[in-house]
This record gives C-alpha cells, sequence and structure tokens, in this order.
C-alpha cells in the first residue's frame, strides 16, 4: 500500500502544480482586465476561482497521501512548519513554505468582505511567491522522479506558461482603466 500512497502523493502533487500554474496565469489575465466577446471578465474570474478550489483540493490530496505514508516519515506539522522535518528538510520545508502562502492566499479570499481591498491584494500577491517556492518543492523533493522526460515536460510547460503571462502582463496588457488609474495616480503624489 505504501507505493501505492507514493504515486498518489507524486501525481497529485504533479497535477496540483499544473493546477497552480493556471491558476496564477487566470489570475494574471483577470488582473490585466483581459476579456473578449467569447471570455467576458467574469467567465475568466469564475474560471480562476474553480481552478484554484480544484488546486487547494489536489494539494490536500498531495499532502494527506505524502502524511498517512510511513516511509517518509512526515508529520502533519512537517506540513505547515517549515525546516523541521527529518526527511529532506529544506525541499520539504520549501513545500510547507508554498502550503502556508497558499493557505493566506485562500484565507483572504474566503474574508475578502471583512478585510480592505488592499489588504486582500498585498496577501494576494503570495500566489506570486507561491508557484515558484513549489515548483523548486517538486523538482528537489521529487528525487529520480525529477529528471524523467515528461516531468521535465510538466515542469517547463508550467515555467513557460507562467513567465510568458507575467511578460504579457508587465509589458503588453495596458488596459485604459490601468492607464487612467497610473495617471491618476502620478498625478496625485
Amino acid at each position: 500500500m505504501s507505493q501505492a500512497l507514493w504515486f498518489a502523493s507524486r501525481a497529485t502533487g504533479l497535477v496540483a502544480l499544473l493546477l497552480l500554474s493556471l491558476s496564477l496565469v487566470l489570475g494574471i489575465a483577470g488582473a490585466a482586465r483581459y476579456a473578449t466577446a467569447r471570455w467576458p471578465r467574469f467567465t475568466l474570474a469564475e474560471l480562476h476561482r474553480n481552478v484554484s478550489l480544484m488546486t487547494v483540493l489536489f494539494l490536500a490530496v498531495h499532502v494527506s497521501t505524502a502524511i498517512i505514508d510511513p516511509y517518509p516519515g512526515i508529520a502533519w506539522i512537517d506540513a505547515v512548519l517549515p525546516f523541521v522535518s527529518t526527511y529532506h528538510p529544506f525541499w520539504l520545508g520549501s513545500g510547507a513554505v508554498a502550503l502556508d502562502l497558499l493557505a493566506a492566499v485562500v484565507v483572504s479570499s474566503l474574508i475578502r468582505t471583512k478585510i480592505t481591498l488592499k489588504t486582500w491584494r498585498v496577501v494576494h500577491w503570495a500566489g506570486y511567491a507561491c508557484w515558484p517556492i513549489s515548483l523548486v518543492h517538486g523538482l528537489g523533493i521529487g528525487g529520480r522522479d525529477s529528471s524523467l522526460g515528461w516531468v521535465i515536460s510538466v515542469n517547463v510547460i508550467c515555467a513557460v506558461a507562467v513567465v510568458a503571462a507575467l511578460v504579457w502582463r508587465l509589458g503588453l496588457a495596458a488596459h485604459p482603466d490601468q492607464q487612467t488609474r497610473r495617471a491618476a495616480a502620478s498625478a496625485g503624489r
């Protein structure tokens, strides 16, 4: 049974990375106010929310199966408290940091109406840090699996998608609303 848990943990970790990458790309597109006649902004926002929820579900299974598997000896505290595990402390600790950052994003989204928009945005920016830390966690703790061609392909696809979305957002995505807000902010200084 341990081998089944190991495979489940690895598989759900990779799927969680794919979903996290897609969620980040959709979030970047939403922040850029991307919309077309076929993809109105509300559709993009709902898709981002649903993909994010699926990410959390796969991540919960990933963490649970890693903890239930007796071989690595990972305790629940190791999943949330970074760098205390005896099993690959740095790599598992980076996963704990990513989990904590994602938990902060999820909690801030759940209480969004009770906190200021500025606070929510600051916490939501943790998603940008969560993604590369998750990628590093998977590459480091994956062992020999990390060198498999299809695993490398998944990591490369995720990296290319996120970097392309960031480059697009920083360089090309100039919505008239953003230009007006930037001009107003500059005038107010």
